[in-house]
């Protein structure tokens, strides 16, 4: 008989060590969407879309990988710019290849108040108290379906 009074961690860091290792044994490219509104994220705010962000961990894309049972974290190079990503484990939503989409998606955790990250202090200000734009005039690339009428935007 089960115990419903045991608590336990969250599997989420396994899994993700998992899902890592398989993604990349296959030779494809592993991305992690990211709840970037939550205390304790710390990401280029100017690449945040929709209080979110997808972030690439392939192991050449990002360097010191630690995958610890609270956050995930490296240091990688957004458009020729070193910065270092934090991501406390309850922000992450999903981990999946980039190529085919494969992964596993995460139902929505709180964090127990001593997991929260203890360097994000009162006074400074909460990813959510930060306005998130979309930088203007710069290139995409979209995928169009043939089944989806292309808009005209930066169409000839």
């Amino acid at each position: 008989m089960t115990n419903p009074t045991v608590k336990m961690t969250s599997c989420r860091p396994y899994l993700l060590k998992a899902i890592h290792e398989w993604i990349v044994a296959n030779q494809l490219t592993p991305h992690v969407r990211v709840n970037a509104m939550v205390a304790g994220v710390k990401v280029p705010e100017r690449y945040v879309v929709n209080g979110e962000i997808v972030l690439n961990i392939s192991p050449m894309a990002v360097q010191d990988l630690a995958m610890e049972p609270h956050y995930l974290a490296f240091n990688a190079r957004f458009n020729g710019i070193a910065e270092h990503v934090h991501v406390p484990m309850y922000a992450i939503l999903a981990i999946y290849a980039r190529e085919n989409g494969r992964g596993m998606m995460f139902e929505p955790e709180t964090p127990d108040e001593d997991l929260v990250d203890e360097r994000v202090s009162d006074s400074e200000p909460k990813p959510a108290e930060v306005p998130v734009k979309r930088e203007r005039g710069r290139t995409h690339l979209r995928v169009v379906r043939p089944d989806e009428p292309a808009d005209d935007e930066g169409q000839t």
